[in-house]
């Protein structure tokens, strides 16, 4: 394979089995690891995981890991089955979803695109039990999926030999896991903890080999890390140019011993490893030394060239960079995390400490000294920047519930979640999730300042984590007894520019150890869900208000009106402020006459919405003036010019005579109705139209007659029905038109309902909708 491109290995199917009985239990699922091994070098991949479905919980977890650190894919371990992540929609469909570079990546999954910000093809796969029918059934019938990741960009089409091997490879696997659970061996990962990592077998550090493997990488060898950033292998002239003796190199991680490395290493090297890629960053070692570091990647590890450089130009914004770096603050000798919520920490906290019994452990005051931690610096910094991108997305108080229980919990092993807010000086269950009713509420209902751990973190303003029911009971002797059949948990003050707004809690079904980073982490979190919520909260109570002033301005009910059944239906767009402008409206001006008029002004917002209002008053009036309908849209095209509102509105009125069986249309720049006659033909009732209302004072509005026998029925719409982003204009009317006469005669309740079906299974309407039928019935006097 070259350039990137994948070359299929020439072989009829996949030939996965693991060594022994073919189970996962007593050290089979590292068999099934290093079986994968090959397959992913045959496939021209040079990473991926394989995850295993949680029923009980609808999350996958990580089973194994191939040719990846683990904490590269720390922020993943755990993934609801609702996330939009390629994993999760791959499973969730039931089908291959391919991701073949950064452009797409950033397109169709912008928060991993913003996490792992390099450039890599992603292909992500459902494993499915053998016999089991495919076709989008969800999360039935799967084990679980897998991803592979390739050197990017590859074509935008998955080449048909890469989806026929990846077809063969879920196949293997699943046989492999279908053999398992009829042994009744399949050992499900805990939280990712137990996931099988598994790379191409390297040397050991110091070894000839490795320093020929090295040496087999680059046109000249000079450094070797393995997959997890040791150092493998260096050179002298390596060892003299970084500063320090070779033997304290070897099996080190270069960045925690030498912090000026961090920055134009550390990032370099952990985008060579996701991305396949060579890369290449330039630094300075101290006082004054530049470097130039080229990073050459393979799934065993990284070749590292280092070779001196020239001096930056002075006041460049690459010396200056580079200067900012040598004087330590990317590293800060690796000590604490700077990961405080927005607006820095509350007053007195130090990040790793914490409220409780769980805050006084030797970690917390170590921070690094002596201790690897899990993720690393800028690893866990990423960790965060993917969780804030994701809290972005939330819009209302239900997405940030949503998003906390079914994405950050499971990442974070959490198998309940509860979020309370401040009421009234009490605490309010906002949202939870894997607690029972009647536990949550020994939550809520709480005084904020009340002797309980929540409210004792929140009174505090510092997270409280608690590992054992004996760390609480010791805090609180007085409660002790009162469990609520969790293990450990973590409480997490909502604070918002100095003030408590709520408490977020996780809780853990079996002990769990907080580590030092993990509280820095869930610190932060803290701080970006309280940001999350209180906007929500700001969003939701101005959409209260903005829809209840539409609902104030749409009539609550059609009036009755001989020989006229009638129907209509209102759907607000799914982006902004979710209000708009469309109206409608039935005006009685007889015992068997009547105006129907239906309309659209320009805009999503409280303005078009105030507007609509007005346009309809004036509708109203001029037709109980009983004026015909060009008339009717001509005073109401004054009344708006000498407005002046800056918008535009498009208008149909229908004047019905029922006792003489006639229709008169004017429109104003509106899309024309439908009619479906009693013989189940189905046209468009026509009329010369008019300008938009608005756009010039003395505008004429034609008018048309149509015949209207009864039987007949009408369908007023706005364009937010048959327009949407990538539909061609035509095709959706004709389908609007299909179903119009296929369910024609149904009641016309029903019919609005089949009318709308197709914009309500969207998942994003840019356009409000507005939907008035008439039908002429015989009963007109």
């Amino acid at each position: 394979m070259t350039g990137g491109e994948y070359a299929p290995a020439d072989r009829g199917g996949s030939s996965l089995r693991t060594a022994g009985a073919g189970v996962l239990g007593d050290g089979a699922l590292e068999k099934l690891a290093e079986g994968l091994g090959p397959e992913l070098t045959a496939l021209g991949a040079h990473a991926g995981a394989l995850y295993l479905l949680n029923p009980d919980e609808d999350v996958l977890e990580l089973a194994v890991v191939l040719g990846l650190p683990r904490d590269f894919i720390g922020p993943w371990e755990r993934v609801g089955i609702a996330s939009p992540i390629p994993m999760a929609d791959a499973v969730r469909g039931d089908d291959m979803v391919w991701v073949p570079g950064q452009e797409v990546m950033m397109r169709r999954y912008p928060r991993i695109a913003l996490a792992v910000p390099y450039e890599f093809a992603l292909a992500a796969f459902p494993v499915v039990r053998p016999g089991a029918a495919h076709g989008g059934n969800g999360v039935h019938g799967v084990y679980g999926g897998m991803f592979l990741l390739w050197p990017g960009p590859q074509p935008e089409r998955m080449p048909e030999a890469l989806r026929e091997g990846l077809v063969r490879l879920a196949s293997g696997v699943a046989h492999e896991l279908e053999r398992a659970a009829a042994a009744g061996h399949v050992r499900r990962p805990v939280a990712g903890s137990d996931a099988v990592i598994w790379n191409v077998p390297g040397p050991a550090p110091g070894t000839s080999s490795a320093t020929e493997l090295m040496a087999a990488r680059l046109p000249e060898g000079v450094c070797a890390l393995d997959i997890h950033g040791r150092v493998t292998s260096v050179t002298p002239t390596a060892a003299r140019l970084l500063g320090t003796p070779a033997v304290r190199l070897l099996g080190a991680r270069p960045w925690e011993l030498l912090p000026w490395l961090h920055a134009p290493l550390y990032d370099r090297y952990r985008a060579a490893v996701i991305s396949g890629k060579p890369t290449s960053d330039t630094g300075v070692r101290p006082p004054d030394q530049w470097l130039t570091f080229e990073l050459y990647p393979d799934p065993s590890g990284v070749s590292i060239r280092i070779t001196p450089t020239e001096v930056p130009e002075a006041g460049t914004p690459r010396a200056e960079a580079a200067q900012e770096r040598a004087k330590g603050r990317a590293g800060a000798e690796m000590g604490a995390l700077p990961l405080a919520p927005p607006g820095g920490p509350p007053p007195g906290l130090r990040l790793g400490e914490s409220v409780g019994t769980g805050s006084k452990r030797p970690e917390a005051s170590r921070a690094y000294e002596g201790e690897l931690p899990h993720l690393t610096r800028t690893g866990a910094l990423y960790h965060v920047l993917h969780l804030a991108t994701a809290m972005t997305e939330a819009i209302s108080v239900e997405d940030v519930i949503a998003l906390v229980a079914d994405e950050i919990a499971p990442a974070y092993g959490a198998q309940a979640v509860a979020l309370l807010t401040i009421d009234a000086g009490r605490l309010r269950v906002l949202g939870h999730r894997g607690y029972p009713p009647e536990v949550v509420e020994r939550y809520a209902g709480n005084p904020r300042y009340a002797f309980s751990p929540g409210a004792r973190s929140l009174a505090a303003g510092r997270p409280a984590f608690y590992e054992s029911m004996a760390e609480v009971d010791k805090d609180f002797p007085y409660r002790a007894g009162e469990h609520d059949s969790m293990a450990s948990w973590a409480f997490l003050p909502l604070i918002v520019r100095g003030r408590a707004i709520g408490t977020c809690l996780f809780a853990y079904a079996e002990p769990h150890h907080f580590t030092t980073t993990e509280r820095a982490v869930l610190t932060s979190l803290g701080g970006l869900i309280a940001q999350a919520l209180d906007r929500a909260r700001l969003y939701d109570k101005k959409l209260a208000v903005a829809h209840g002033l539409q609902q104030g301005l749409l009539p609550h009910i059609l009036p009755a009106v001989h020989g006229l059944a009638t129907a209509a239906r209102y759907l607000p767009g799914t982006e902004g402020m979710d209000i708009g402008g469309d109206f409608y409206d039935l005006i009685p001006l007889g015992p068997d006459t009547a105006a129907a008029v239906i309309g659209d002004v320009q805009g999503h917002n409280v303005t078009a919405a105030a507007l609509m209002g007005q346009i309809r008053t004036a509708v109203h009036a001029y037709a109980t003036a009983d004026a015909e309908p060009g008339r009717i849209l001509a005073g109401t095209n004054r009344l708006l010019a000498d407005l002046e509102p800056g918008l535009f509105a498009s208008c149909a009125c229908l004047r019905l005579d029922l006792r003489r069986r006639e229709a008169c249309l004017a429109s104003a720049g509106h899309p024309q109705p439908l009619v479906r006659t009693p013989d189940g033909a189905v046209r468009t009732m026509d009329t010369p139209g008019g300008l938009l209302l608005g756009i010039e004072s003395e505008g004429e509005f034609p008018q048309a007659d149509s015949p209207l026998p009864v039987g007949t029925t009408i369908a007023l719409y706005t364009d937010g029905l048959i327009e949407s982003p990538g539909v061609d204009l035509g095709d959706a009317l004709a389908e609007l038109a299909a179903d119009f006469a296929s369910a024609g005669t149904v009641p016309l309740d029903e019919l609005a309902d089949v009318l709308i079906q197709r914009a309500l299974e969207a998942r994003h309407r840019d356009d409000d909708i507005a939907l008035l039928l008439l039908r002429s019935m015989p009963d007109a006097p």
